[in-house]
């Protein structure tokens, strides 16, 4: 385990919104939390997407280049949904939304693409309006749906080790007192902005941090950010956090992550 710190957020008077390029224009107030952040590589009882919010899975991509999203693009979408459905046993998986590519701070490439800065404060990606407004909007036409969940797949394509990873909260250990409806906003230079409803969250002694150390390209972590069915693990907060186990001299972190609705049919 590690020791690190994350951003929760502090108490506002104001909603949140931060935006996906220029931070500048975010109201946030942070509140930097040093947290214990446990590997879970060599966990006795991995975790599971059902009982924990996430789960590391094995896979090779067919994709040669993920800095080439435009070449990537078809190719991943189809394999992203592939593992999703095959680990879930869900009836119907759609990924209608590009990758998004991020590079640790260090990188030359960081912020110089759209959204490309790793996320420094903790959130998950949808609210529960969110998710059931984008499920309605892809859900496959004249099927009744008993249950949708929403997955982020997230790999590293620099190989390890990694000097910016990627920290998940147990989603059995976030309260709904938790979390803060806050406003994502997408700025992307020289298109309109728009935005949804995210969540930010509130510190909780509760909280149960875990990574995954040495992640490899042929590997992914897959987890909710949100599920229909509230029996199971309904989301998992995560954010970005510097390794201190890092060596010096650690190439810097690029990695990609994409978005997927699975559907299961009444």
């Amino acid at each position: 385990m590690v020791e690190a710190v994350v951003n929760y957020l502090a108490p506002m008077t104001e909603r949140p919104r931060y935006h996906a390029n220029d931070a500048s224009r975010d109201v946030l107030r942070l509140d930097p939390r040093r947290v214990t952040i446990t590997d879970m590589r060599d966990a006795a009882e991995a975790p599971t997407l059902d009982r924990d919010g996430f789960q590391l899975v094995a896979h090779e991509s067919a994709v040669a280049d993920f800095s080439d999203p435009v070449a990537a693009q078809p190719i991943y979408s189809a394999e992203i949904r592939d593992v999703i459905r095959s680990l879930t046993g869900a009836d119907e998986v759609v990924v209608n939304s590009p990758g998004i590519l991020r590079f640790g701070e260090k990188s030359a490439k960081s912020g110089k693409l759209d959204n490309s800065r790793p996320a420094r404060f903790i959130h998950i990606d949808v609210s529960d309006p969110t998710a059931a407004a984008f499920a309605a909007r892809a859900q496959p036409d004249g099927r009744a749906i008993r249950r949708f969940c929403h997955y982020n797949v997230w790999r590293t394509f620099t190989g390890a080790p990694q000097d910016v990873p990627l920290a998940m909260c147990d989603a059995r250990s976030v309260a709904p007192d938790d979390l803060v409806p806050a406003d994502a906003v997408f700025d992307k230079p020289g298109a309109p902005e728009w935005s949804f409803e995210g969540l930010c969250v509130r510190y909780n002694p509760a909280h149960r941090w875990r990574y995954f150390r040495d992640m490899a390209p042929a590997e992914v972590l897959v987890f909710k950010t949100n599920d229909s069915d509230r029996a199971r693990a309904h989301s998992v907060p995560h954010s970005a956090f510097d390794d201190p186990g890092a060596p010096p001299g650690t190439h810097p972190r690029g990695s990609i992550e994409m978005r997927g609705i699975a559907f299961w049919y009444a």
